[in-house]
């Protein structure tokens, strides 16, 4: 892609060797008012090794990291992990760095990350919590910040679903946004339904 601050790369499937490669922009790190998620270049190698995860980068000059985007399975003990191995996957992080956005870089890292081999046999999902957004670096509104991820989301087939998942609930401006894959089984639909208000009646011993 070519932008008014020069040429970036973008690369998918990236694994911990290739990362190691590149440098990690000092823009990933805590700001006063802000803390990026990833603040290490260690983080991304460590998804990089996850099962069937897809670790994607923006690149600047050739060897610099000025965003990322990661698709993983659930992390052990979230309640995603209850409607079967391999069926959800979240979109973990979209990050660009802040002298680099306004430039179209984050909707390409989710097209790429969401360009799975499997897509249509999977649930992704993203939480968007509103106390992890830059809202001083973009000058907005939790809600405006909102609308936008939205919009982000619903180029690539995500929806806003409700839940009553507790961390989503802490907050009004908190959004669950998923892409439901079209060989999703109606059963498979339906428990994601329930999952998704903390029941899993399939689970039931009912006499």
């Amino acid at each position: 892609m070519s932008t008014a601050k020069g040429d970036v790369r973008f690369r998918s499937f990236c694994k911990p060797d290739e990362i190691r490669q590149y440098d990690f922009a000092s823009e990933f790190k805590a700001h006063g008012d802000y803390k990026s998620l990833y603040t290490r270049r260690e983080s991304l190698e460590e998804n990089a090794e996850l099962p069937d995860a897809n670790v994607v980068l923006a690149l600047a000059q050739t060897q610099k990291i000025i965003g990322f985007g990661v698709l993983a399975y659930p992390e052990a003990g979230e309640r995603w992990l209850e409607l079967g191995a391999g069926v959800m996957m979240e979109v973990k992080v979209i990050e660009v760095a802040r002298n680099w956005r306004t430039n179209n870089i984050a909707s390409l890292i989710l097209k790429m990350v969401v360009d799975y081999p499997q897509i249509e046999d999977k649930i992704f999902y993203m939480v968007g919590y509103s106390w992890t957004w830059d809202l001083v670096g973009t000058k907005k509104t939790a809600e405006e910040y909102r609308a936008i991820l939205i919009h982000l989301f619903e180029r690539y087939g995500f929806q806003v679903y409700q839940t009553n998942e507790p961390n989503i609930c802490l907050k009004p401006e908190n959004v669950f946004l998923c892409r439901v894959g079209d060989s999703i089984s109606k059963t498979t639909r339906d428990r994601f339904k329930w999952l998704r208000f903390g029941l899993s009646p399939w689970t039931w011993n009912v006499d």
